[in-house]
């Protein structure tokens, strides 16, 4: 088969027209879908001037509400930390019976919906829930409290850096463990040493995934918050406040927090595909 000078097969090129058409396409749907629905946020944000911008976020109730955000994601993130990567390499390390129920449910919280999962927890801890009349006779809050935030999180958030770690540790495979075990090197010395360095750019890609979902969550952390201002409303949650209020520039404000948040993230993972691409 000829080799075109593009260095690829006759058969693959496509017509100059239809490259086009498929680039434009994809631009114009960005454009319209991410780009300028970006653009309008921080336009309605700075819209009556920067001084009434500050003003939204300095507000004690938007604080909070950033206070909070940041303690969740604190909380829910080193955990997943933990969970994925104990997961990602119990899974693609070891063979054992009910493997595939493991992969079965880190997926659940990726079909679940983020209502549903919320409701899972309301009915588990809620005052008329499973564990409710426990929980009340010992005097503990999980619903409509930061407990039941912070556990809502870490569900909808747990499968990000286990499936990031997964196949990735799956192509890998275990020759280079197996033969630095067969050097004298103990289990912490072939993980420090061997196995981390290997998939820290896989970890990290999971890991910034995971903050970003942890802070932009809403559907989940919506129904066993209980909205109570300054106390129990995470950004997104204050956001909507705002906006069903008619507090448009205070709502755009606050929600111009969230896209810096998502730009940072864009950046980062961009960083780290770059990285791992070399």
């Amino acid at each position: 088969m000829s080799v075109p000078r593009a260095g690829r097969p006759r058969a693959l090129n496509e017509p100059r027209w239809v490259r086009g058409l498929l680039i434009g396409t994809a631009l114009a749907f960005l454009g319209f879908f991410l780009f300028v629905p970006l653009v309008l946020v921080f336009y309605e944000a700075f819209k009556d001037g920067v001084a009434t911008y500050l003003a939204a976020i300095r507000e004690p109730v938007a604080l909070a509400a950033v206070r909070l955000t940041l303690l969740v994601a604190f909380i829910a993130v080193p955990v997943n930390f933990l969970f994925g990567l104990a997961a990602a390499w119990a899974i693609a390390k070891f063979r054992f019976r009910g493997k595939n129920v493991l992969i079965t449910l880190i997926d659940l919280p990726f079909s679940v919906s983020p209502v549903i999962s919320g409701m899972m927890f309301v009915l588990l801890f809620g005052a008329h829930g499973f564990f409710g009349p426990w929980l009340q006779s010992h005097d503990l809050k999980i619903i409509f409290a930061v407990p039941g935030i912070v556990l809502a999180t870490m569900f909808v958030t747990s499968p990000m850096v286990a499936r990031e770690l997964i196949p990735l540790m799956q192509a890998q495979g275990s020759d280079e463990e197996e033969a630095a075990l067969t050097l004298g090197a103990s289990g912490w010395q072939t993980f420090f040493r061997v196995s981390l360095p290997k998939i820290r750019w896989g970890l990290l890609y999971g890991v910034v995934l995971c903050n970003a979902r942890a802070m932009g969550e809403f559907g989940a952390v919506s129904v066993v918050s209980g909205h109570v201002r300054g106390l129990t409303n995470t950004m997104p949650l204050h956001v909507e406040i705002l906006y069903n209020e008619y507090q448009f520039s205070a709502a755009f404000a606050v929600a111009s927090l969230l896209a810096l948040l998502a730009l940072v993230t864009l950046a980062i993972k961009s960083a780290i595909e770059w990285r791992t691409g070399r």
